[in-house]
């Protein structure tokens, strides 16, 4: 039988932890719990993110094959939420693939994410 593991945190590598703990957490709604040069982590009680310092890590080209994952999340108002996130620093890539009612952005260090409308099933 397989040891079954509880889900502790998604770790995303990039320049600046303290930074981008702070954009996440806006963009979430969680608490900064812990922030240091080198190590950042946010939360809800039940999610965490947490952010490592790697100063040579470089986003992935987008699109492009080299993209390894990306967050989506889900807002009541899709244009209000990427404005909202354009003035906290995020960016809107060129390439947008065409889904409905959805955008995808970059964070302040180029990790991508979806910005999705809510739905009536989750």
């Amino acid at each position: 039988m397989t040891t079954t593991a509880k889900f502790l945190a998604v770790t995303i590598d990039c320049a600046e932890p303290r930074r981008l703990a702070e954009f996440y957490a806006t963009v979430l709604g969680y608490e900064v719990r812990y922030a240091e040069d080198e190590y950042a982590g946010i939360g809800d009680g039940t999610m965490n993110i947490y952010f490592q310092k790697n100063p040579e890590r470089r986003p992935a080209a987008w699109p492009g094959p080299d993209k390894q994952f990306h967050l989506d999340v889900r807002v009541p108002d899709v244009e209000q939420a990427v404005k909202d996130y354009l003035e906290l620093g995020a960016s809107r890539p060129d390439f947008q693939p065409g889904g409905e009612g959805w955008t995808v952005l970059a964070d302040p260090e180029g990790h991508l994410f979806c910005v999705c409308p809510t739905r009536e099933d989750g």
